[in-house]
């Protein structure tokens, strides 16, 4: 899938979680902020388990089922997993949607020290394996990704068009501020 011109709206999902209870199997909120450019327009959410193996199934329906979804051009999420270690498919995610699904991330991975909380939890290889299948960290123009279902360039394009200041894209800041204000009552400073 191609992404529309410049000048025409660009609509983006951002997809993250909520705060949520640090013990294996509690419940998470899991939010999806609908951007136009970087205009707030819908929001849509689902549930995972914490340290969990649902995160792909429940973002990939939330966004499929969603009235929105014909109108929809990317997927934002930040990073690769959700309530903890839930580990998502970025390329079975980019299937299901059928639109490029990109991870961003603030900073370079580090990723031993990644493998090292995923040997904590059952079924590390499982964890490790879609991890490397989510292809390499991209670093370009002051963004940090992964993407699958598009290459760079059409990553880095998308990434512009809905992020208004710094590096994160709105769709994403928005989702992160509502989570945090649904589950503690306020958002936090950071986004």
């Amino acid at each position: 899938m191609s992404l529309p011109p410049a000048g025409r709206v660009l609509r983006a999902i951002g997809v993250d979680d909520a705060p949520f209870a640090r013990k294996p199997g509690a419940k998470v909120v899991v939010l999806g902020a609908l951007c136009a450019n970087t205009r707030f327009e819908t929001l849509v959410t689902t549930r995972v388990r914490a340290f969990g193996w649902n995160a792909t199934d429940a973002i990939a329906d939330a966004i499929a089922t969603s009235k929105f979804h014909a109108q929809l051009h990317v997927v934002l999420l930040d990073g690769i997993a959700v309530g903890g270690l839930n580990v998502i498919d970025l390329v079975a995610l980019a299937q299901r949607t059928e639109r490029p699904c990109i991870a961003v991330m603030r900073k370079v991975p580090d990723l031993a020290a990644m493998e090292k909380a995923i040997r904590q939890y059952p079924r590390p290889e499982a964890r490790l394996a879609l991890l490397k299948r989510a292809g390499p960290v991209i670093e370009r123009d002051g963004f940090v990704f992964q993407v699958r279902g598009g290459d760079a360039s059409l990553a880095v394009e998308a990434l512009a068009r809905v992020t208004d200041t710094g590096n994160v894209p709105e769709p994403l800041r928005l989702a992160h501020r509502i989570g945090s204000g649904w589950v503690l009552g306020e958002s936090g400073r950071r986004a």
